[in-house]
This record gives structure tokens, sequence and C-alpha cells, in this order.
């Protein structure tokens, strides 16, 4: 059985530690982890440290941590351009795509969006859910690294982003070719366009196509905006050595 993941900011060396805070709460009285049982300590940046507990106490744990390591990060890096989505349908396309294996996400203000992120507080705290949940399905995946939910962007900062990425992948209805058809690098970064609900508009598509993205599909029929991006990082996992 996978053992339980706690975040940390910073990883302890090997020898004695302290898991407190809200995880070690969690840890003590809700996992109601004991004397002797492991667990794993993350620091979100591919950091983790495998640790017995010796003592449980109220709201902590006192550690051994017998090893630490670090993943490396894959070879070839997904990174999604996910257009914002109404309600919590949002926050499961980034739930979504974390457990999937997703590494960067930003947030689109793409020209059909229902949702609305303004400049203020109220756009500050939709990114925060964004953020928060992605930190959460992480560490429910198991993962070592936490992806990344950036600011979000227009359309314009998306093309720049685009030309920029390696290999960059729209989806969209109207492509003729698969997703597995396309020819993926070894190493790199994949930027992964997902739009909205009501669809890529055809001055964005043509935008995005004049940066140097590809028009792809994943298959027949047409997903939602909030599990497209999950789907699409499934298939880039078995057609990539990024699952190997």
């Amino acid at each position: 059985m996978s053992l339980p993941v706690f975040s940390v900011e910073r990883l302890p060396a090997v020898g004695p530690a302290t898991l407190d805070g809200p995880e070690g709460k969690h840890a003590a009285t809700v996992r109601r982890l004991r004397a002797g049982e492991q667990l794993l300590l993350a620091d979100a940046q591919g950091g983790l440290a495998r640790c017995v507990v010796d003592v449980a106490e109220r709201d902590s744990l006192r550690l051994t941590v017998s090893e630490t390591w670090r993943e490396p990060q894959p070879e070839l890096r997904v990174r999604v351009a996910q257009a914002l989505v109404k309600g919590d349908r949002g926050e499961l396309a980034v739930e979504l795509a974390t457990e999937a294996g997703v590494d960067a996400v930003v947030p689109w203000r793409a020209a059909r969006c229902v949702a609305k992120w303004d400049d203020g507080p109220r756009g500050a705290k939709a990114l925060a859910r964004w953020r928060s949940t992605a930190a959460a399905a992480a560490k429910q995946a198991r993962r070592a690294w936490t992806p990344e939910v950036a600011e979000p962007v227009s359309t314009k900062q998306l093309a720049q982003l685009v030309a920029e990425a390696d290999v960059a992948l729209v989806l969209h209805e109207s492509a003729s070719g698969p997703l597995t058809a396309v020819d993926l690098p070894i190493s790199g970064e994949v930027l992964l366009v997902v739009g909205p609900e009501g669809g890529i508009s055809d001055d964005e598509l043509a935008a995005l196509r004049d940066a140097g993205a590809q028009v792809t599909r994943l298959g027949h029929t047409v997903l939602r905006a909030s599990t497209a991006a999950a789907v699409a990082l499934g298939a880039l996992g078995a057609v990539t050595t990024r699952w190997s």
C-alpha cells in the first residue's frame, strides 16, 4: 500500500524531525498515525523523505527520517493552458490534470469564457482556489512535484507561450488529425491548449496557428473543457516516455 504523503516547506535531513502545523495535526488526529508507521514528506519541488513515526502527540508527530531523495522532472514536460471554466468545473479541470501528471497550468482568458477573472480580489480568490486544488491533488496522487499554476493570460500572451514551446497543440473538433499522429520530441515542453465550453473562436484559433500551434483532436467525440486536458495527458503519457 502506498505511504501517506504530507507537505512540508523544507525537507528535513536524515535523523529526528517533527511534523507539526496543519499537516502534523491532520496526520495525528485525522489519519491517526501511530508509532512504528511510515509516511512520506514532500516539498512540492521533487524532494521526498521517508519517515517512521516515533511518537504521536496531540497535534504533531515526532519522526525519524530514514532517507531523502529527489525525483527528477520528466524529460518531456507538459504545460496546459486551460481556459477559464465556470464554477467548480475549473477546479475539477486542475484536479484531474494534476492527477494525470501535468507539470504546469496556465489559466487562459479566452473570448468565450463564461467565467471572468478580474484583476481584483475575486480574480485572486479564484486563482488561489486553482493553486490549492493543484496542491491537494498532487498530494492525493503521491506526486513529488506540485504543478505551478501561473497568473492568467490573454490570447496574445498565450500566443507568445505557443511560440516559445517546443510543441504547441490546440485541442479542437475541427482538426483532421488525432493527437497520436503528432510528432512529439523526446524532451522539452509541450504546450496543450484547452478551450472554453463555448469553444475557441476563429480569431483565437488563427492567432495560435500563426504562432506555431498545431490543431489536433483526441477522438471523434467532444469532451468537456474540464476533462479534455486529463484525457490528453493520458494519451501523451502513453505515446511518450512520460509513463515509462
